[in-house]
C-alpha cells in the first residue's frame, strides 16, 4: 500500500507541473490604445459672430434740456405753482410775480397816453395854417407815440410776470421760493427735460464707434437693476484728440424710473463681428492663465494658453492661441492631462451619427 500511494502522488505532482508550465507558456493579450482613449466631444476655432459683445456705460441725461427763469428784474416772487417731479405743458404758469407795482405804473401809462393822443387830434389838421408852429404840432404826435409805446412796455412786462414752461416735459430741478426776488439774466429757476425724454450718453474707443449707426436697438441696464429698450440718436462725428474717445448717446422711452444723473449699461444686441471665437466652455482658467486643450493629429490632447477678448451669447474671442481650423475640447471641465489619448467627436456629430442596430426578437 505505501508503494502505491508514494507512485499515486508522483503523478499527481507531474500532472500539477505540466498544468503550470502549459498555463505559463500562453501569451497575455496586450491592450489596445485606441480602444481605451476616451471620447471627447470638440469644437472647431474658426470665424463666428459673437453677438451681444459690444457694451458702453455712461450717465443717463435729458436727451433735451430747457431752463426757466424770470425776464423782468425787480419783483417779488408772489406764487410757485410747480415743484421738482412734475409734468408741466408748455405755456403752463410755474411762477406768479407780484404785479401790484406794475398795475399801477399801467394805470397812470394809460393816463398820460389818453392825454397825448387827445392832443395829438386836435393839431390833426393844422398843418401848415400857421395856427402852431410846425415843430408844436410834431412834438405833440411825439409825445403821443412815446406814451403809446411806454404803455406798451408796461403790459409785456406785466404778461412776463406769469412766467411759463416753454416747453412740455419733467421738471427736473426748482430754485424759486415765494417771496425771492426776480433778477433778469440771473441762474434758472427751473430746468425740465422736454417732454420727459432721457438718453444714454457713452464714451466708446475709436473701433467700437465704427460698429455703431444710428437707429441700432440697444438694451440700457438701469441703475435699480430694470432694464429699457434704447434707439442709438448719436454717433459722435469726432473723436476726442486725448482720450481716443467717441460718444454715443442711446434715446430712451419716457419712465419715472430713468432717472437723470444715474449711471447705466448699454448692450448693443444686432452689433456683432466675425472673430476666431470658441464656446465658454472651453476656456479652462487656473493659475497660469486662460488656455484650451487641443486635440492633435495624433488625437493626443495639449494645454494651450490663449488670451481672450470680447464675450456675447456664450462665445469667447480668442486673440492670441491656436491657429484657426484647431480641435478643440468643447467641455474644459473634462479631467485631461497633456499627452492623453481621445476619441474626438465633432460637436453636433453624435446626434447625427446612426443608431445602434437593436438585436433581433426571438421568436417565441
Amino acid at each position: 500500500m505505501t508503494r502505491t500511494k508514494t507512485i499515486l502522488a508522483l503523478a499527481a505532482g507531474l500532472a500539477s507541473a505540466l498544468t503550470l508550465a502549459g498555463c505559463g507558456s500562453k501569451e497575455t493579450p496586450k491592450k489596445d490604445p485606441a480602444a481605451q482613449a476616451r471620447a471627447v466631444t470638440v469644437v472647431r476655432l474658426e470665424p463666428r459672430a459673437i453677438s451681444g459683445a459690444l457694451s458702453a456705460s455712461g450717465t443717463l441725461r435729458p436727451r433735451e434740456e430747457a431752463a426757466v427763469a424770470a425776464e423782468v428784474s425787480g419783483f417779488r416772487v408772489l406764487r410757485v405753482n410747480a415743484d421738482v417731479g412734475d409734468t408741466v405743458r408748455a405755456g403752463e404758469v410755474l411762477v406768479q410775480l407780484d404785479p401790484a407795482l406794475l398795475q399801477a405804473q399801467i394805470a397812470q401809462a394809460e393816463a398820460q397816453s389818453a392825454q397825448a393822443e387827445d392832443q395829438a387830434r386836435r393839431v390833426a389838421d393844422l398843418d401848415g395854417q400857421g395856427v402852431l408852429a410846425q415843430e408844436q404840432i410834431a412834438q405833440r404826435r411825439f409825445q403821443a407815440q412815446a406814451a403809446r409805446a411806454n404803455l406798451r412796455d408796461l403790459q409785456t412786462r406785466l404778461a412776463k410776470l406769469a412766467v411759463v414752461a416753454p416747453v412740455s416735459g419733467v421738471i427736473l430741478e426748482r430754485t424759486v421760493r415765494p417771496g425771492d426776488l426776480s433778477s433778469g439774466g440771473g441762474s434758472p429757476w427751473f430746468r425740465i427735460a422736454r417732454d420727459g425724454q432721457m438718453e444714454l450718453g457713452a464714451d466708446m474707443s475709436e473701433d467700437d464707434l465704427a460698429r455703431i449707426r444710428v437707429g441700432q436697438a440697444a438694451t440700457v441696464t438701469l441703475p435699480g437693476g430694470g432694464q429699457a429698450q434704447g434707439t442709438v440718436r448719436i454717433v459722435s462725428p469726432q473723436i476726442d484728440a486725448q482720450t481716443k474717445l467717441g460718444q454715443v448717446r442711446v434715446l430712451l422711452p419716457a419712465r419715472a424710473d430713468i432717472r437723470a444723473g444715474g449711471f447705466a449699461r448699454a448692450v448693443f444686441a444686432d452689433a456683432s463681428a466675425s472673430t476666431l471665437a470658441l464656446p465658454e466652455t472651453a476656456i479652462r482658467y487656473d493659475a497660469n492663465g486662460a488656455g484650451v486643450m487641443v486635440v492633435g493629429d495624433d488625437n493626443r490632447v495639449k494645454h494651450v494658453a490663449v488670451q481672450t477678448g470680447q464675450r456675447g451669447s456664450g462665445l469667447v474671442q480668442i486673440v492670441k492661441g491656436p491657429p484657426s481650423g484647431s480641435r478643440v475640447v468643447q467641455n474644459a471641465a473634462s479631467f485631461l492631462l497633456d499627452g492623453d489619448l481621445v476619441k474626438p467627436v465633432e460637436a453636433g456629430a453624435a446626434a447625427t451619427q446612426p443608431a445602434a442596430p437593436q438585436p433581433a426578437a426571438r421568436a417565441k
